[in-house]
C-alpha cells in the first residue's frame, strides 16, 4: 500500500503541473525559444500611444469647435442686427438670446443715430416708422393686403392651396428643395423674409439645421399669425426663433451678416415701403440688392415666385369667388417676370452660382454672394 501511495504521488503532481505548462508532445519538433529582445517588448504599447495622442488631437478640436462655436452664438446675439437708418450696429439691453422671450424683454438702441427699437408686440419692430406716432406713409395696395388681418387669418386656411394649380408643390416639398440649396450654408444664421404667417420659418426653425431663424415681414398681422402658429407648437417657443418687423428694400442687418436668406412666393409682391424715391418699376432690383449687400461671402439665397403665365389668374377656384371679388383688383397689381428676367436681376445684384428649379409657373431658384 504504500508502495502504491508513494507511485502515485508523482502522478498527482505532474498532473498538477500540467496546468501551469502542457508537457510537450514528443511528436512535434522542438521549437526554439524567442529571443530576449522580443520577450521585452509589449505589444500594446505603440497603439495605446497612438490612440492617446488621437485622444488629445480629438480633445483639442472639440475644445476648439466650442470655443468657436461660442464665440458664434456671441456674435449671433449682438452683431448680425443693425439700424434701418444708418446700418449702424444696435446696442442691446436685456436678455441673451434669440428665442421669443428674450428678444421681447430686450431693447436696441443705435448706437450713432440715437433711435431705439423695442418689442411692445410679439415682434422686434426694425422698421424706420417705428415709435412714430403722427406720420403714417402712402403704401401699394399690395403692400396693404397683407396687412390685413383677414388675408393673415387665411394666408394658411385656403390662400396658399390655391398656389398649387399653378405648379407649387406644396409647403412641405417646397422645404426640401429649398434645404438642398441651403446645404452649403447649414449652421449659419437664415433670415425668411417675407415670411407671412411663418409658415417656412417654423419648418426651417424646427430642422435644426440653423443657428437661428428670423422671420421677417413687414405685415403686423401676418407676425402676430405667425406667433400664434407658435405657440401651438411648445418646441418653438425655447428655439432660436425671432420674429422681426422690417422692410425688405431696408433690411435691418450690418452687411456680410447672414449666411441664408429664404422669400417663399414673395418677389412678385414686393413693394417699396418706406422708400419713396424708388419707383415700382425697379423696386425688385433693390430688394435683391439689399439681400446681396447682407449676405455673407458664400451665402445663399433662395427665393420662390411665379413666372409669366395665364395660370397667375387670382383665385382661379371658384370656392375663392369671394376672395376675387373682394381682392381681384389689388391682385392684379402683381409684377411676374419671366425666368431670364430673374436671373439677369440676380446677377445685376452681384449674385453668382445661379441655378432654378421651374414647374409651370412656379419657380424656385437659388443665388449665392461670391
Amino acid at each position: 500500500m504504500e508502495v502504491a501511495t508513494m507511485a502515485s504521488s508523482p502522478t498527482l503532481s505532474s498532473s498538477h503541473r500540467s496546468f501551469h505548462a502542457p508537457l510537450r508532445n514528443p511528436l512535434l519538433p522542438l521549437r526554439p525559444d524567442p529571443p530576449p529582445w522580443l520577450l521585452r517588448l509589449r505589444p500594446r504599447t505603440l497603439p495605446l500611444r497612438l490612440l492617446r495622442r488621437a485622444g488629445a488631437r480629438a480633445a483639442a478640436a472639440a475644445a476648439l469647435e466650442t470655443e468657436t462655436h461660442v464665440r458664434r452664438s456671441s456674435s449671433l446675439e449682438t452683431d448680425f442686427l443693425a439700424c434701418p437708418i444708418c446700418y449702424e450696429p444696435l446696442i442691446r439691453k436685456g436678455p441673451s438670446g434669440l428665442n421669443l422671450s428674450a428678444i421681447y424683454r430686450s431693447g436696441f438702441k443705435c448706437a450713432k443715430c440715437n433711435k431705439s427699437f423695442t418689442s411692445k408686440d410679439v415682434f422686434l419692430d426694425l422698421t424706420i416708422t417705428s415709435g412714430t406716432t403722427e406720420y403714417s406713409e402712402v403704401k401699394p395696395a399690395r403692400t396693404e393686403l397683407f396687412r390685413s388681418p383677414l388675408v393673415s387669418f387665411l394666408y394658411e386656411r385656403g390662400w396658399r392651396q390655391n398656389f398649387n394649380r399653378s405648379g407649387f408643390p406644396g409647403p412641405d416639398e417646397e422645404f426640401k428643395m429649398a434645404q438642398d440649396y441651403f446645404q452649403p450654408v447649414a449652421g449659419g444664421l437664415l433670415v425668411d423674409v417675407s415670411c407671412g404667417s411663418g409658415l417656412f420659418s417654423r419648418k426651417f426653425a424646427k430642422s435644426g439645421s440653423y443657428s437661428a431663424v428670423i422671420a421677417l415681414d413687414f405685415s403686423e398681422n401676418m407676425l402676430r399669425q405667425c406667433y400664434e402658429f407658435i405657440k401651438q407648437d411648445e418646441t418653438l417657443l425655447n428655439t432660436n426663433l425671432a420674429l422681426v418687423r422690417a422692410d425688405v428694400s431696408r433690411l435691418p442687418f450690418r452687411s456680410c451678416s447672414v449666411d441664408a436668406i429664404h422669400a417663399g412666393a414673395a418677389l412678385h409682391c414686393w413693394p417699396s415701403p418706406s422708400n419713396a424715391c424708388k419707383t415700382n418699376d425697379s423696386n425688385d432690383l433693390y430688394q435683391v440688392a439689399e439681400i446681396s449687400r447682407v449676405l455673407r461671402s458664400g451665402g445663399i439665397f433662395v427665393a420662390t415666385t411665379f413666372l409669366s403665365s395665364p395660370l397667375n389668374t387670382p383665385f382661379y377656384n371658384e370656392a375663392l369667388r369671394p376672395l376675387r371679388q373682394l381682392f381681384g383688383q389689388v391682385t392684379n397689381s402683381y409684377s411676374y417676370f419671366t425666368e431670364k428676367e430673374i436671373k439677369d436681376l440676380c446677377k445685376s445684384c452681384g449674385l453668382i452660382n445661379y441655378s432654378s428649379k421651374v414647374q409651370r409657373a412656379f419657380i424656385m431658384f437659388s443665388a449665392q454672394k461670391p
